[in-house]
């Protein structure tokens, strides 16, 4: 599956993946089935790699959601949604996750009244989140938001249509992640 982490190959009929239907290598079009194993660790990397997130921090974040109350694998996907970075890039005001990212952890990012520089912040329902910066940091903010204006956004997420400020009006839901994950086996993986 094509997951566009790096770069902008891949969004031409440039891209490796568009011209091959198979992987790589002298064995790529042998391969055989893969295991159910296989497919649970896929989907698990897959979600790391979409978030940004190494194996320590995605396990802690899988079991507070296995802690929390409701199905383990809808409160997962719940919690990485409402990650600052997540929700700066959902709001428009990064290209990527990795840029959101960079964007908190430079301390550009303010929720509420209070600068914050940890992307893995949990924001609630009614936090504000607002971005400062120099004038030149503002105007790359406005270009990408140029950019990135065809991008829905997420019912539980609003934006101010001028400024670079955002509100998260309530919890993310199952139907709001509009990337094909499938929880379940993450779930089944990490309950062996």
């Amino acid at each position: 599956m094509k997951l566009f982490l790096k770069g902008t190959k891949c969004m031409t009929e440039k891209c490796p993946f568009n011209k091959r239907g198979f992987p790589p290598g002298q064995h790529g079009q042998k391969r055989i089935k893969m295991t159910d194993y296989g497919l649970q660790l896929q989907e698990k990397q897959k979600v790391k790699r979409m978030y940004g997130l190494l194996e320590k921090q995605f396990r802690v974040v899988f079991e507070r959601a296995s802690r929390s109350k409701g199905v383990t694998g809808e409160k997962l996907l719940e919690l990485l949604e409402r990650r600052l970075d997540n929700v700066i890039f959902r709001l428009g005001f990064a290209a990527s996750r990795p840029q959101a990212r960079q964007m908190v952890r430079h301390g550009h990012v303010f929720v509420g009244d209070r600068r914050t520089s940890v992307p893995s912040f949990p924001v609630k329902p009614g936090q504000t989140i607002r971005l400062v910066g120099s004038e030149g940091f503002l105007k790359s903010v406005r270009e990408i938001r140029e950019l990135t204006k065809d991008r829905p956004l997420p019912p539980w997420l609003d934006r101010h249509p001028e400024d670079p400020v955002g509100t998260v009006t309530g919890i993310p839901a199952r139907a709001d992640v509009q990337f094909p994950i499938q929880e379940q086996l993450i779930v089944e993986l990490y309950s062996k």
